[in-house]
């Protein structure tokens, strides 16, 4: 029997919640980052070193998320290209 793009999509369509939730489940370790250590020398600064460390989570962050903004960005231009 051969698998039709149709068939194929309704079968990617009913396993998409199970890998979804098997992800969200596999990610527990991604909780535990909040760890005592990491929280008490941050809370031991004085607030100028808490403001700093503030600005370089910040500035690690802005090239991450600019680069996977402009990437969704190029990838809806590309789908909005083909279907028109």
């Amino acid at each position: 029997m051969a698998w039709t793009a149709v068939e194929g999509t309704d079968m990617r369509l009913k396993f998409t919640p199970a890998i979804l939730l098997a992800l969200l489940v596999s990610a527990r370790g991604a909780f535990a980052q909040n760890c005592a250590l990491c929280y008490t020398s941050a809370s031991a600064l004085g607030s100028g070193a808490q403001r700093s460390l503030d600005v370089g989570i910040l500035a690690l962050l802005a090239p991450a998320l600019i680069l996977f903004l402009a990437v969704m960005f190029l990838l809806y231009r590309r789908a909005v290209s083909a279907t028109t």
